[in-house]
């Protein structure tokens, strides 16, 4: 059984479309990001980042006690290493995988991330920072759109964690001021991977709680203003 440790945001879905497609029993504690409930005590015991997702392993492929992961691209790579699925074996492959998933953790995911931030929740709308962000996220559908040119996924001809770490960072395009018909490659592959059943599946198991409010006014000062203070124990 995997715990999933989740919230309905890119990072959270890409475990779900995992965990759908190689058909793990797993179950979802939901991490309300607004609410605080990942300063937790008992969560920063094990996703010491503060973030989510992470998940518990309660049988693991050794057979020894529980592991825990965090970090997303880590969470992926550990799954398909304990599944051998959606992860090549062979050493060219798997280095073309590995590269695409540390470019989307690296780079899609973070620049993505600002370009929400500073377009959508900054208090003080910059102009500089806006524009800084949405081109350098047009600059990475670029790349992306090129790496798909005469390729079915984003690492050749079989589906593996780079698409699925790379596809819920671009359901939101239209909040980042992009458009998908600008890039073709991209766009088929898009729509390739939102019609995978699995892929459906995963983002209905979110339905239940993107019904709330993502960041309300509270949760932007927890998101948004931490320091090292955040994370300390508390009595």
């Amino acid at each position: 059984m995997i715990e999933l440790y989740y919230w309905p945001t890119p990072n959270g879905h890409k475990i779900a479309m995992f965990l759908e497609e190689a058909e793990l029993d797993y179950r979802i504690h939901p991490v309300d990001i607004s609410a605080g409930d990942q300063f937790k005590p008992e969560f920063l015991a094990f996703s010491p980042n503060n973030r989510m997702p992470a998940i518990i392993d309660t049988s693991p492929a050794d057979g020894g006690e529980a592991i825990t992961v965090f970090e997303s691209g880590a969470i992926l790579q550990y799954l398909a290493e304990k599944t051998s699925k959606y992860l090549p074996t062979d050493l060219r492959q798997r280095k073309v995988v590995m590269e695409w998933l540390f470019w989307q953790v690296g780079g899609l995911g973070p620049m993505a991330g600002q370009n929400h931030h500073f377009s959508q929740y900054a208090p003080d709308k910059i102009p500089y920072a806006i524009d800084r962000y949405v081109n350098e996220t047009n600059r990475l559908y670029g790349v992306l759109d090129r790496q798909l040119q005469n390729r079915r996924f984003i690492a050749g001809e079989q589906y593996s964690i780079a698409d699925m770490a790379a596809y819920p960072w671009i359901v939101p395009w239209k909040r980042q001021q992009q458009t998908l018909e600008d890039f073709p490659n991209l766009q088929r592959w898009f729509n390739q991977v939102r019609e995978r059943p699995a892929t459906l599946r995963a983002y209905e198991k979110g339905e239940p709680y993107s019904s709330r409010p993502s960041v309300t006014e509270e949760g932007k000062k927890l998101l948004f203003g931490q320091t090292a203070q955040s994370i300390r124990p508390r009595s």
